[in-house]
């Protein structure tokens, strides 16, 4: 949690800095979700699909913060060779199956990696394959289609497909309840969790300012999924601390509101945590914050210091490029293609 906030302001000064270009949306404020369940709970081997407000998803998954910032600086080295930026970072030995800058489109690739889980244990024999896939999304994404077609799939096949609902209350300037019809069940209350029954799966929800309480529902979900037991729906409450976008002058937001979710700020929340139950002192605590910014200080440099991509790779995952028609080393189209004429693009 402690490198995720770290990582994530030291972003905040580079893109003031110009050092990053675009949107950049931070995670400052969720750490207890990200790290509650994939660090607390999910293997190497695992899969999670993400959102534009990936950074800190990846760096609980395992990818080095190296790569992450230099993929935010645009350079070669860069978890995505400097070709994703901040909301498309990919790693596939880490099972990230990427970022994505429209609401809802990760899901149905969460699920698909899922369904290839289910395949290769029921269909090709492989049963000791309990992987899981893990969707992370937002409270605004629940009223798009593929929130609901997925939900129907996972339970249909019974895959192992856990949901998680990052409901930090604010689709980029729409408060949750605006936007989010109520229940019409009990409180009557626009909760996301109650869904998942109409689906024929658990919904769960969970305080996602309490790192001990997602890992809690977390690892019953991550359990349930490798027996076999199919889907979970999970809505963890959280808050960011920042506007959408480090382009937003978040002025729709009440002061009392995030003084309200300042004074519950996961990561001083389980430090007190550590020192009471004797898991840590607060030297043991101080050290390692030392230790977390000279990481996130060294990630920066090796950014810095990393070379751009050169324009070779500009056409590069955008065609299959069979013949090697695309843009060579010195920037210049390169025709391999017969039935081109080198220097233009007329068919001869």
């Amino acid at each position: 949690m402690v490198l995720g906030r770290e990582f994530e302001e030291m972003c905040a000064q580079m893109y003031y800095r110009g050092k990053m270009f675009g949107f950049v949306h931070l995670y400052s404020g969720q750490e207890a979700v990200s790290t509650g369940v994939i660090k607390a709970c999910l293997r190497k081997d695992d899969f999670i699909s993400s959102t534009y407000r990936d950074h800190v998803h990846a760096l609980s998954k395992g990818v080095s913060a190296r790569k992450v910032m230099a993929e935010l600086f645009g350079k070669k080295t860069g978890v995505s060779r400097g070709q994703g930026g901040s909301m498309h970072l990919f790693d596939r030995e880490h099972g990230l199956l990427g970022g994505y800058a429209f609401i809802g489109e990760g899901i149905p690739i969460g699920l698909g990696a899922a369904y290839q889980v289910a395949y290769s244990r029921r269909v090709l024999g492989n049963e000791s394959d309990d992987r899981v896939a893990v969707n992370f999304f937002g409270d605004g994404t629940c009223n798009v289609g593929q929130f609901y077609e997925s939900l129907n799939m996972a339970t249909l096949y019974k895959l192992p497909c856990i949901f998680v609902v990052e409901n930090n209350k604010w689709a980029i300037g729409m408060n949750h309840p605006r936007a989010t019809a109520p229940s019409g069940i009990a409180d009557n209350e626009p909760w996301i969790y109650k869904k998942g029954p109409a689906f024929g799966m658990p919904g769960v929800h969970v305080d996602g300012m309490d790192v001990m309480k997602v890992r809690e529902v977390a690892m019953e979900a991550v359990e349930r999924a490798r027996r076999g037991e199919g889907p979970t729906l999970i809505e963890a409450e959280t808050y960011r601390y920042r506007g959408h976008s480090l382009a937003d002058p978040d002025e729709l937001r009440r002061k009392e509101e995030k003084e309200h979710y300042a004074a519950r700020d996961p990561i001083p929340q389980f430090a007190k945590y550590m020192v009471a139950n004797g898991l840590a002192t607060e030297s043991d605590i101080k050290a390692l914050e030392a230790k977390v910014k000279e990481v996130v200080d060294d990630c920066v440099e090796y950014a810095e210091n990393s070379p751009k991509p050169d324009m070779s790779q500009l056409l590069e995952n955008v065609f299959a490029d069979p013949k090697g028609f695309g843009i060579g080393p010195d920037g210049r189209y390169r025709y391999e293609n017969p039935g081109f004429t080198a220097g233009t693009a007329e068919v001869s």
